[in-house]
């Protein structure tokens, strides 16, 4: 089993399957929060650090078929 990766926070190293899955649901929950209440600093931040980035992925055109 390999190494868990240490992380910043301090985290239960054995729980349930049960606790694992409401602790994942609070999570997701609050990341929705945080993203919501924050929505306009957090796309300010992505369009200047990543906005060169789209250019590098190519945008097929709509008539363009998926395969």
């Amino acid at each position: 089993m390999p190494k868990s990766r240490a992380l910043p926070l301090c985290l239960p190293v054995d729980l349930s399957d049960d606790a694992a899955t409401k602790l994942r649901e609070f999570l997701y929950e609050l990341t929705e929060a945080l993203e919501s209440r924050y929505f306009v600093q957090l796309r300010r931040y992505h369009q200047e650090n990543y906005s060169d980035q789209r250019d590098l992925v190519p945008i097929p055109e709509p008539s363009d078929p998926p395969f």
